[in-house]
C-alpha cells in the first residue's frame, strides 16, 4: 500500500489552483455527507439493525483504509464519519428516509458540478480518473490539511 505522503503528494498535483482547492474545501465533504446520507437511508432489516446500519458497514471499511495508511488519519476520519453520522441521524429523524435521499442526491450532484468546474479551471482531471481509490483520498486530504494546521502529524 502506498504510504500516506505518496497518496497525498499524487492527489496535490492535481489541485494545485487555489480557486480548484477552495471548490475542494466546500465539494469534498459536500460529497462525502451526500454519500454517507444515500447509504443511512438503505432499509435495513430489523434482524440486523437500524437505519444507518449500511452506512456504518461502509463507514468501517473506508475507516479501516484510513487506518492502515496511517493512525492519525484514520483517527481524524473517524472523528469526521462520526459527526457526519450525528449530523444525517438528525437529518433522518427531522426529514424522513424520503426526504433525505433526495437532499443527499441534489447536493451530491450540485457538488460534482462544482468539483468539475474546479478541475476545468484547474486544467486536470480529477485524480480519481487514475484511481478509484482517490475517491477516499480526498477527504483524508483535506483532514491531513487542518491536522498540519493544528500542528499535529500524520
Amino acid at each position: 500500500m502506498r504510504s500516506v505522503n505518496e497518496w497525498f503528494g499524487n492527489y496535490s498535483k492535481d489541485h494545485r489552483n487555489p480557486v480548484n482547492r477552495l471548490v475542494h474545501w466546500v465539494c469534498v465533504p459536500l460529497i462525502l455527507w451526500a454519500v454517507i446520507a444515500a447509504l443511512w437511508v438503505i432499509p435495513v432489516p430489523a434482524s440486523i439493525g437500524r437505519p444507518g446500519f449500511w452506512c456504518g458497514m461502509a463507514m468501517i471499511g473506508a475507516f479501516a483504509f484510513y487506518w492502515k495508511m496511517s493512525k492519525p488519519i484514520g483517527a481524524a476520519m473517524l472523528l469526521v464519519f462520526i459527526v457526519f453520522g450525528l449530523v444525517t441521524e438528525g437529518l433522518y429523524r427531522a426529514l424522513g428516509p424520503t426526504t433525505l435521499l433526495w437532499s443527499a442526491a441534489a447536493v451530491f450532484v450540485a457538488a460534482w458540478i462544482g468539483q468539475f468546474i474546479g478541475h476545468m479551471i484547474e486544467g486536470a482531471r480529477p485524480s480519481f480518473f487514475t484511481d478509484l481509490a482517490y475517491l477516499l483520498i480526498g477527504p483524508a486530504w483535506l483532514a491531513g490539511k487542518v491536522m498540519r494546521r493544528l500542528h499535529i502529524g500524520y
